[in-house]
């Protein structure tokens, strides 16, 4: 889904109803150091980054087996396996309990979020969307033991192990780096920690110490907060524009165009199809989005805004989850 490359790279962080779930099995005990996957990687890690051959055999020889979470990704991509259907977001994520905590979260950090609005030049309550939709404000941080998570899929094959293993490179890389103890992260079955669930690799490119402690803490709501406006900032998002509106569409379901976050059209085409927002939307092309209910498609308009938001995680649910939050939220 995801390729370790910095230009393409976002975050396959994933929402907060699916990442914190506690897997049925413990991890086991397993020999990764019988594989010579692990022993070519302990050599680049020596070699390469200077890590002590010892330090880095300890470590591997203490990693767990957690067959729960490679079984999430052997095989093709299993829907609702790795993120929710829309209807689960808008139970768990656009619950009244998120939307109330929220508000709380804008009033009680809103000097903070003041100042990442003004700093990094984005809109604070997407912000608080999206912080909402990742950890609910720090409530659910995830209990997946991060070693366990990226060595089982980093050395174990599934669809996406070599990016894993990348991860598990820059998990070793981010523990000397802020200098914590690399057994004692806990995160997502994917690997994904903190308040905003954010991958070692986007950790390193991103983390900041927003709160002026001295520490690059993931799990610091303040922190987090700067976190996501630095990642909003550099991925382009334009304060005060458009990020997605309903349209006219009224039908059950919506197969007349094809809907997705990364393919654009222009207005005026959508126009001529009968597909026209309901509100201002001040750009000349469009995200065409779908939201799948129950019993109806909702269609809207997804702007520029939009797609920042979907690097992030690559989904329409989730920007979407993020937007509605923001809503909720706006003075």
């Amino acid at each position: 889904m995801i390729r370790l490359n910095i230009k393409k790279i976002t975050l396959i962080l994933i929402t907060s109803l699916s990442l914190n779930a506690k897997e049925a099995l413990p991890p086991v005990p397993y020999d990764f150091l019988a594989k010579k996957e692990v022993q070519s990687f302990i050599n680049m890690m020596v070699k390469k980054n200077h890590f002590e051959r010892a330090y880095m055999e300890e470590v591997l020889t203490n990693a767990m087996l957690d067959k729960e979470t490679l079984a999430r990704y052997v095989g093709k991509y299993k829907p609702n396996t790795t993120n929710g259907t829309w209807e689960r977001y808008k139970d768990h994520v656009l619950d009244e309990e998120t939307l109330q905590l929220a508000k709380e979260f804008k009033k009680n950090y809103y000097q903070t979020l003041k100042r990442a609005e003004d700093e990094y030049g984005v809109d604070m309550d997407y912000i608080v969307g999206f912080m909402g939709v990742e950890s609910k404000y720090g409530t659910h941080t995830g209990d997946f033991r991060v070693l366990d998570s990226l060595a089982t899929l980093g050395f174990n094959k599934n669809r996406m192990h070599k990016w894993f293993k990348a991860e598990l490179k820059n998990l070793f890389l981010l523990m000397r780096e802020e200098n914590r103890d690399i057994y004692t992260q806990y995160g997502s079955f994917a690997g994904a920690m903190g308040a905003v669930q954010q991958m070692p690799s986007i950790q390193r490119r991103f983390m900041v110490d927003y709160d002026g402690d001295g520490v690059k803490d993931p799990w610091n709501l303040k922190d987090a907060i700067g976190v996501i406006a630095h990642f909003m900032h550099k991925k382009g998002w334009v304060k005060g524009g458009v990020v997605a509106v309903p349209t006219n569409f009224s039908g059950t379901r919506f197969t007349k165009l094809k809907t997705s976050y990364k393919k654009q059209y222009s207005v005026k085409y959508l126009a001529k199809k009968g597909i026209k927002p309901t509100e201002p939307f001040n750009e000349s092309k469009a995200y065409l989005l779908k939201t799948k209910n129950a019993t109806h498609d909702d269609i809207w308009l997804g702007g520029r805004n939009f797609r920042v938001l979907t690097k992030y995680n690559h989904s329409t649910s989730y920007g979407m989850a993020i937007h509605l939050i923001a809503e909720a939220v706006k003075d």
